[in-house]
């Protein structure tokens, strides 16, 4: 499910819990779309994570540590200047609806004592984090929504705050059992879990369908509910009430067999019935990240990496583009033999050829003497004729020699970009996407954002298993890294791994000196097969080899290696654990 305004309701409670009171020590913005607040009170210290985007929008404490970028957007400087030292003093919600307000005491420019307020909406792909001053006006947002985006409501700076419109929904909190009861009646054509939905502020579908089971052991439509279930809903309605009310949640999610996550609610769900168990948390915040952030981590990750996916992709394009015109050029070149022909039989015939013949008939002694007719420029004479295929056939040897060593330097450079593409489409973090700047800075092929590496951007290590039997089994991030492992870190008689003819990782399996068991190469061989661009196919032919077999070309691109004692063997392409 997603976090709605019950959930929202007890989740504002459990961090008011803690929140109310602390200071707001550090500000970022790891995404455009996500913000995280360093809290501390006298006694500990808590990141509050705030998501604004389409695909998972919620607001927790976590415990995880999101990346943030090697600059921080100006968005995130004018939070740090408007809220950092400022005292959380009251976390409220707009009824049962999913818009939160985090009320604050801040300081601005000069000292004075000021008031903030921080608005979470969490509404799907309208969701928006709003800050705003003492009078209500919109000083920023994460989301900038204008008049091409919403004529009933924009989100800009200077603009008075306007929340969403209302719904015609009963809050359960103020309204009578027997009065909600009423309203579900009320719709007679529609599904009970419908008809939960349309009555009730601040209840999911997901909420809605439980109710539905819990009352009927299905989804009947209201007409023809019987007067037991009648009853029973009005219990479930009640029950649902106290809850709230209470404002105890009773935090659980729930995993199908194979230990993937279904859904997660504030109460204990019946609906999955034998399909799914049940699990208790101690808080809602540690569903929230349990549920969302591992699997938000690729994505922004992909996100980050956009920029990078679309230069390459251009690169390749280009080069692509490039090459084909070569051959075209090339093609162009093939006859440059006939040209050397002609120019000989022009020579050996000059003593019966005149200035101004649009052609020459001549004997062509390479071919029986066979009579062969020869365009030439009737304002040259003869000799000059013969010199201009002469030239025109030096020219094309020359073009010939020149464009098939471009021909094969692009189909390096296409090669050397598909292994790039490959990285990206493993890289997780925002270090190995600038690893992976740099190297493409190095090769030449990307402008330098940030000129020089420095301590904040010191290369990341390899990725490190342990094999079945203790071995240390090394996997490259990117190309300059696995030039680094091949060549520097690699004993000349660790094993060498790669996926045969097509991109990956270098893997190495470290032996010490020691003979390497077999459970242990399969291993390695495993890990480079998951460690390739072609691991979709289950079964990886999975080139090895001693290390010290390993030749490198002058200029080669990163990573480019030679070999020619191997063995191969086929391997199942499995996540190393």
């Amino acid at each position: 499910m997603g976090v709605d305004g019950i959930f929202l309701h007890f989740l504002k409670n459990e961090v008011a819990d803690y929140a109310v009171g602390a200071k707001i020590e550090k500000i970022y913005l790891p995404t455009k779309y996500e913000l995280v607040l360093g809290l501390r009170t006298r006694s500990e210290a808590r990141r509050l994570f705030i998501s604004v985007g389409g695909n998972a929008p919620r607001f927790n404490f976590t415990s995880a540590s999101p990346e943030n970028p090697a600059q921080p957007p100006m968005l995130c400087m004018l939070l740090r200047k408007q809220l950092t030292g400022a005292v959380i003093r009251d976390i409220r919600q707009a009824g049962l609806d999913r818009v939160v307000f985090i009320d604050m005491d801040a300081t601005d420019e000069i000292g004075d004592r000021v008031k903030r307020t921080l608005v979470v909406e969490i509404m799907a792909q309208y969701s928006n984090c709003i800050l705003l001053d003492e009078n209500g006006v919109i000083i920023d947002a994460l989301k900038r929504v204008d008049a091409t985006k919403s004529s009933f409501r924009e989100v800009l700076p200077k603009l008075p705050y306007r929340l969403p419109p209302p719904q015609d929904k009963l809050d359960i909190r103020e309204t009578a059992p027997e009065a909600i009861l009423d309203r579900i009646l009320s719709y007679e054509n529609k599904a009970l879990s419908s008809a939960v939905l349309n009555t009730l502020s601040g209840v999911s579908p997901l909420i809605a369908r439980e109710l539905a089971y819990r009352v009927t052991l299905g989804d009947k439509p209201v007409a023809d509910l019987s007067d037991g279930a009648k009853d029973r809903l009005l219990h479930e309605i009640a029950e649902l009430k106290a809850l709230v009310e209470a404002g105890k949640a009773q935090p659980c999610w729930l995993t199908d067999g194979s230990g993937a996550y279904l859904d997660f609610s504030y109460l204990p769900l019946t609906l999955y019935a034998n399909d799914a168990l049940r699990h208790s948390a101690q808080t809602l915040s540690e569903i929230l990240d349990r549920f969302f952030f591992e699997r938000e981590k690729l994505r922004r990750a992909k996100s980050k990496a956009e920029d990078l996916f679309k230069a390459v992709a251009s690169l390749k394009e280009r080069t692509a583009k490039k090459i084909n015109l070569q051959r075209e050029e090339l093609l162009a070149c093939e006859d440059r033999e006939q040209k050397r022909v002609w120019a000989e039989l022009i020579n050996a015939n000059l003593y019966a050829l005149q200035k101004g013949a649009p052609f020459y008939e001549v004997q062509d002694y390479y071919d029986d003497y066979k009579t062969v007719r020869i365009p030439a420029d009737p304002l040259l004479t003869p000799s000059q004729n013969s010199q201009r295929y002469y030239k025109e056939y030096r020219k094309a040897q020359t073009a010939q020699k020149i464009l098939t060593e471009q021909i094969e330097k692009g189909m390096d450079d296409l090669a050397y970009l598909e292994t790039v593409e490959d990285e990206l489409s493993r890289a997780e973090t925002e270090k190995e996407l600038t690893e992976i700047r740099f190297e493409l800075s190095g090769a030449g092929m990307l402008k330098s954002k940030t000129g020089t590496k420095n301590k904040k951007n010191a290369p990341l290590p390899p990725l490190k298993f342990t094999s079945p039997n203790g071995f240390t089994v090394l996997v490259g991030r990117n190309n300059t890294q696995n030039d680094d492992l091949s060549f520097k870190k690699a004993s000349k008689n660790d094993w060498w791994f790669h996926a045969q003819k097509a991109p990956g990782s270098h893997v190495i399996l470290v032996c010490n000196g020691a003979e390497a068991p077999e459970a242990d190469m399969e291993f390695a061989a495993k890990t480079a097969a998951w460690f390739s661009s072609v691991r979709e196919r289950g079964s990886v032919e999975v080139d090895y080899t001693k290390v010290r077999n390993l030749k490198k070309p002058p200029a080669a691109r990163p990573g480019y290696v030679i070999y020619h004692v191997y063995q191969t063997v086929y391997a199942k392409a499995e996540k190393p654990g």
